[in-house]
């Protein structure tokens, strides 16, 4: 699976409404259940808001990635969020996020869950976020997740296990 495989271009808003975590959730949300009808937004909410009681998710200076299981379907779905303005994320060490990297995963999607977030991360640190934050439009995203760094390409585009 390429990392690209995840994000849906409908699913990557480079313009976030949401002025707190929980709206840009709610928003994040909503979109993915525009386009998924089989998936209930209160329990993709849920599911998010879960994961982010026990711990947050805010992975570095400007950064988040917020995530849960989510009954009801296989496989990982996801979407990209930007705010301009940063949110709040109430992250003393890294201050306001401006990308959000949602996830949901299917209940199948244990064993993988790990390896996402690990690969997600090391794509991140190499400069890639910055990369996003500059993007006009999710065409442009889409590329930067294909056209991954070097040592992260493997086989045109970012691999997961």
């Amino acid at each position: 699976m390429l990392l690209i495989d995840i994000f849906d271009e409908r699913l990557i808003n480079l313009d976030l409404r949401g002025t707190t975590k929980d709206t840009c959730f709610e928003e994040l949300v909503g979109a993915i259940a525009a386009l998924r009808a089989d998936l209930d937004s209160a329990e993709m909410l849920s599911a998010i808001y879960d994961r982010e009681a026990k711990m947050e998710t805010s992975v570095m200076a400007g950064v988040a990635v917020p995530h849960g299981y989510c009954r009801g379907f296989e496989g990982i779905i996801g979407a990209i969020g930007l705010s301009r303005k940063g949110i709040d994320y109430c992250s003393a060490h890294h201050g306001p996020v401006h990308l959000l990297f949602l996830l949901l995963l299917g209940e199948g999607s244990r064993d993988t869950h790990l390896r996402v977030l690990s690969r997600l991360l090391h794509f991140l640190q190499s400069g890639a976020a910055a990369h996003i934050q500059q993007a006009k439009d999710p065409q442009e995203v889409r590329a930067i997740l294909r056209d991954a760094p070097a040592g992260l390409a493997q086989g045109g585009g970012f691999v997961l296990p």
